[in-house]
């Protein structure tokens, strides 16, 4: 056998041992477990059962198609030694997918011989199922691996890999918690079916439950959290490894995680048949191993370490060192974040009617700004190339190189981590995955894919700073209403007004970069009319809470004089479209938004 049908065999293998897995699945979806009694390799004391029932009849078949899949492992661990030389990477792919088939196979009898299968409700086998998921994880994982390999592809070199091995180390365990949870909740949907998903909500929230029920709510936040950042630094390692392997595998996951998330909801919103059940899983299996592919194509030997920026300007991890702690905080942008961080506290006053307690409001101050700190640190390092050629943040640290970009993406990424787990554990998993989104839009959408390419850029990137009300909202509540979407809209619609402003006064500097902000590319008279119009949307939008009742009188007559100067401001830069007028209504946007906050605060307080 030539080493080019070695590879087609490698990726037959694990073809065949995904549908195995599948069927395995099936096995525990049908409460099928228990057609073999507890015999172990023999079904029902027997090689080959005479007179099966149905569930015999699946378990059965399962062990003959798992069997079958041990022994192409095998096969493929004898052809590796014998094709490859010693050192090559495939044998050492085939040699962990051969243990990793060992314990898959010991995970499985020990199910049969425990008794760890269909009305078994013990917290052991739920153990087991999270470890028997993980393990069929790094089987598939192992066997993906082999086939690239032998297919040409290059070993892979795990020191010195920095910020992007760490974050794709982090997006694989993420994806293994991801799957480990959807084992646990997979067997609540079989143990505990529900009527409908109000009933599966309300059983979740129900004190004396069992765990089983209790934690079948957390799975889809879960899978949001960790789909948005697998997709994050599926894109952020592309960039910043870029090649076209990497890219497509980027799309490919992004995609492919997208149709994920909808298998979840149309399997949530049927009630988690068995048919779905598979699909979902399956879907599970293909992200996970895109995922493993995008690995190994990005911490490959050879592959080019340098991060390049849109302009073109390579600079590589090194830094000329010396940083202090006020260079580390400089990357997080506090004067940005304090805006930001306002209004996240202050929405935790609106939805509480007052003090939300000084334990979670500590701490969503502190986790708010982690995650909104990592996003522009993050964003430091992506434009880098531009910041050195303008004025405004020539001095930045990743421009200077006080802090290499190496260093700058291990901080973001800690800061980010750390802020997610303080918003999960302080307040609840909603919070903490609706900060996350807004990191994710920031950089993903805003700074990696609109920045550079249209003037719209703020209209849609400056979505992610509507996020941080949510935050606050979703801390005290656990929930998102009406009121809470206006908090967001109120700001989506204000952003330009404020950003445009800061444009006009600082489009020399954007048009030598080449960014296409609206001043930059349709000129200055466009850009006062549009921010014209969006503060007069913005003005309509403030005063919807009246018209809902949630807001009196106090908050009537703060909106009116703030709307009407912001107003009386605009019109001031439509008429002289100047430094000094484009200057005032900057600053002066700040202060609305600050204020319009603090008036619902004392509204909803009073």
């Amino acid at each position: 056998m030539s080493q080019t049908w070695f590879s087609r065999y490698a990726w037959g293998v694990l073809l065949w041992n995904v549908l195995v897995a599948l069927w395995g699945a099936y096995v525990r979806a049908t409460g099928s477990g228990a057609g073999c009694g507890s015999h172990w390799p023999t079904c029902n004391g027997e090689i080959i059962p005479r007179s099966p029932q149905v569930e015999t009849l699946i378990e059965f078949t399962h062990r003959a198609t798992s069997g079958l899949a041990f022994l192409s492992v095998l096969l493929l661990l004898f052809l590796a030694l014998r094709l490859f030389p010693k050192g090559h990477p495939v044998r050492l792919g085939a040699g962990l997918s051969f243990f990793f088939m060992v314990t898959e196979s010991l995970v499985g009898a020990s199910l049969v011989l425990f008794g760890w299968v269909a009305d078994n409700v013990s917290a052991e086998r739920a153990v087991v199922q999270m470890v028997h998921l993980a393990n069929t994880y790094f089987l598939l994982a192992a066997l993906a691996l082999t086939a690239w390999w032998a297919s040409g592809g290059a070993p892979l070199r795990l020191r010195g890999q920095g910020a992007v091995g760490w974050a794709l180390l982090l997006g694989l365990l993420a994806l293994l918690f991801l799957g480990m949870s959807g084992a646990v909740t997979a067997l609540g949907d079989l143990l505990f079916p529900v009527r409908n998903t109000l009933e599966a909500l309300e059983r979740s929230l129900t004190p004396g439950e069992h765990f089983l029920v209790r934690l079948r709510v957390l799975h889809p936040l879960i899978a949001v959290s960790v789909g948005l950042y697998v997709v994050f630094a599926g894109f952020l390692v592309a960039h910043l490894r870029p090649s076209e392997a990497s890219r497509r595998l980027a799309q490919g996951l992004a995609y492919l995680y997208g149709v994920q998330l909808l298998a979840g909801l149309v399997n949530v919103w049927l009630k988690a048949p068995v048919w779905m059940q598979l699909l979902h899983l399956f879907l599970a299996y293909a992200v996970w191993l895109l995922f493993v592919l995008l690995m190994a194509s990005s911490l490959a030997q050879g592959t080019r370490r340098v991060e390049l920026g849109e302009g073109g300007l390579a600079q590589v991890h090194r830094g000329t060192g010396g940083a202090t702690w006020k260079d580390y905080l400089a990357l997080t942008k506090p004067r940005v974040i304090s805006l930001l961080l306002l209004t996240t506290l202050l929405a935790m006053l609106i939805a509480a009617k007052g003090w939300p307690g000084t334990g979670l409001f500590l701490a969503v101050a502190l986790g708010g700004y982690m995650m909104a700190g990592a996003a522009n640190a993050i964003n430091m390092v992506v434009d880098r190339d531009i910041d050195a050629r303008m004025k405004r943040t020539a001095k930045r640290p990743t421009v200077t190189q006080r802090i290499s970009s190496r260093d700058a993406l291990l901080f973001a990424f800690a800061l980010a981590l750390l802020g997610f787990g303080l918003l999960w554990g302080a307040a609840n998993l909603l919070a903490a995955t609706l900060a996350l989104m807004g990191l994710i839009w920031y950089v993903l959408v805003y700074t990696l894919y609109l920045k550079r390419r249209t003037w719209q850029n703020i209209v849609i990137g400056g979505a992610a700073g509507a996020f941080p009300p949510l935050v606050g909202w979703a801390a005290v509540t656990g929930e998102l209403n009406l009121f809470a979407w206006y908090l967001f809209a109120l700001i989506f619609f204000w952003t330009p007004v404020h950003f445009w402003a800061l444009a006009l006064m600082i489009q020399d500097d954007y048009r030598a970069v080449g960014v296409p902000m609206l001043p930059v590319v349709l000129g200055e008279r466009v850009t006062v009319m549009q921010i014209a119009l969006y503060a007069l949307l913005t003005a309509l939008i403030s005063l919807m809470p009246l018209l809902l009742g949630e807001l009196g009188l106090v908050y009537l007559l703060f909106s009116l004089a703030l709307n009407a100067l912001l107003l009386l401001k605009a019109l001031a830069l439509y008429r002289q479209p100047e430094r000094r007028t484009a200057v005032s209504l900057y600053k002066y946007s700040m202060l609305y938004l600050a204020l319009l906050f603090v008036a619902m605060a004392v509204d909803r307080v009073l």
